[in-house]
C-alpha cells in the first residue's frame, strides 16, 4: 500500500491508495443492452457501452472475463437471456465485479433494479456503472439507498416516456396515413413508405378471391397455395394463420390501423 504524508502544523494528512489494490486482480464480467425505445430516443449503442466497459477494467485492473449483449430487449424485462446467463455465472463462477456502461442498461423497473443488486450484494458481487461513480457503493448507507431508489425509479419513468412518445409518434402518422412500420407481404417499405412489391401483391389478391369467390376456409387456402408452390417471403410454408392475418389486414383496403381505429392510407391498396 502506498501512502502518501502530508504534515502541516499540526495535522497529519493521509492519501492511500487502497481502491486499487480492492480492485486489483479481481475478475468481472460485462453488460450491455439497448432496445429499440433506447437507440431512438438516445442512441445508446453496444458498440459505445462496450467500449466504456473495457475503459473502466482497464483502468481499475479488472479482469473482464466477457460482455454480454441483449439486443432490443426492454428495461422491464427480467428474463432477457444474455442477462439470465449472465447472473446465473457470475454467482457460480464466483465473479468480483459486474460492470455496466449506466444503471438503466440492467432494468428501467426499479423494484426489480432493487431485487437484483441486492441478490448480488448477498453473493459478494459488486455491481458497479461506469457513468455513475458510487451509485452502488456504500450500501449500508441509507442515504445512498435513497438516491439509488429515486434515480432507479427516475428510469423506470423514463422508459414510460419514451414508450409514450414513440406511441404517439406512430399514432400521428396512422392518422396522416403513413405506414408505422412492421413485416407487410404485397409491400415494400421504401425510407418508411409502402411501394406494391407486383409479385407478392398477386398473391394476396389470389388470398382474397379465393375467400370471397370460392368460400375457401382458411386451411383450404393455405393448402392451395402450398400445393401450387407459392411460398411465404422468408420461403416458408403457408398456415392458416398466416392467411387469416392477410385477410383481416386494412392496409390491402388502402388503410392503416392503429389504436383500434383505422385511417385512410397515403399508399396504393391491391384490391
Amino acid at each position: 500500500m502506498n501512502l502518501l504524508v502530508v504534515k502541516g502544523g499540526f495535522h497529519f494528512f493521509i492519501f492511500s491508495t487502497l481502491n486499487l489494490i480492492f480492485y486489483m486482480k479481481k475478475s468481472a464480467l460485462g453488460y450491455c443492452r439497448v432496445s429499440t425505445m433506447d437507440q431512438a430516443e438516445y442512441g445508446y449503442g453496444l458498440e459505445y457501452q462496450r467500449s466504456e466497459i473495457q475503459k473502466y477494467c482497464k483502468n481499475k485492473g479488472l479482469e473482464l472475463k466477457e460482455i454480454y449483449s441483449d439486443d432490443g430487449s426492454s428495461g422491464a424485462d427480467p428474463n432477457r437471456p444474455q442477462l439470465q446467463e449472465l447472473l446465473s455465472r457470475a454467482k457460480n463462477d464466483k465473479v468480483d465485479f459486474i460492470v455496466i456502461a449506466h444503471s438503466s442498461r440492467l432494468f428501467r423497473d426499479s423494484m426489480l433494479s432493487e431485487i437484483v443488486y441486492r441478490d448480488l450484494r448477498k453473493n459478494n458481487i459488486n455491481l458497479i456503472s461506469t457513468s455513475q461513480p458510487n451509485y452502488y457503493e456504500a450500501d449500508g448507507d441509507f442515504q445512498r439507498k435513497l438516491i439509488r431508489t429515486i434515480l432507479s425509479a427516475f428510469d423506470e419513468y423514463e422508459r414510460s416516456l419514451i414508450a409514450y412518445r414513440l406511441r404517439n409518434g406512430k399514432r400521428k402518422k396512422a392518422e396522416l396515413g403513413g405506414f408505422h412500420g412492421g413485416f407487410l407481404y404485397g409491400y415494400r417499405s421504401i425510407n418508411g413508405q409502402l411501394e406494391v412489391n407486383e409479385q407478392e401483391a398477386e398473391v394476396v389478391r389470389q388470398i382474397f378471391a379465393l375467400k370471397k369467390k370460392k368460400k375457401m376456409n382458411l386451411t383450404f387456402i393455405a393448402d392451395h397455395l402450398n400445393k401450387t408452390g407459392v411460398k411465404t417471403r422468408l420461403r416458408g410454408h403457408w398456415h392458416p394463420s398466416i392467411v387469416r392475418a392477410i385477410l383481416l389486414n386494412p392496409v390491402y383496403h388502402g388503410k392503416i390501423r392503429f389504436g383500434g381505429k383505422e385511417y385512410i392510407g397515403i399508399h396504393k391498396g391491391l384490391l
